[in-house]
């Protein structure tokens, strides 16, 4: 890695890239810390010129939200020292958009109990009395 690194600062255009890459990279990660986790997988810093700060929002809805937020994102990017007065956010369309992942709902466990009674109290149709079991299973201590 050090013989790369003495390759990058040799040349002055790779030394320059390498810099604008690096400053990149912690644009990216500043912008992470101050945007809400419901948008970070949607949206990411892409430039800073002439101290306004290029944002790239993966649908129109999120380019909403993120306008919405302009004021507190600015104050907060400010607050963690970097020098921006106006933020502009740009659509990017991306053709495969990562889904998040679903996380498993759970029952605290009084109304798996609650559901297991019921479930025991249902005669007559045998199909309800499953599902309602079924449910009564994802209580949190399972």
């Amino acid at each position: 890695m050090q013989h790369f690194n003495a390759f990058l600062k040799h040349d002055q255009k790779l030394a320059q890239l390498s810099e604008k890459a690096q400053s990149l990279t912690a644009l990216r990660k500043l912008w992470d810390t101050v945007t809400p986790e419901a948008l970070k997988q949607y949206t990411h810093a892409c430039d800073i010129e002439h101290k306004r700060l290029t944002v790239l929002a993966s649908n129109a809805a999120v380019a909403a939200k993120i306008k919405l937020l302009l004021p507190s994102l600015l104050t907060k990017l400010q607050k963690h020292g970097l020098e921006v007065t106006s933020i502009r956010v740009r659509v990017q369309v991306q053709s495969n958009t990562k889904k998040p992942m679903k996380i498993p709902r759970k029952l605290d466990t009084h109304a798996a109990c609650q559901l297991e009674n019921l479930a025991n109290q249902i005669d007559n149709n045998p199909e309800l009395t499953s599902i309602l079991k079924k449910l009564a299973r994802r209580s949190e201590e399972s």
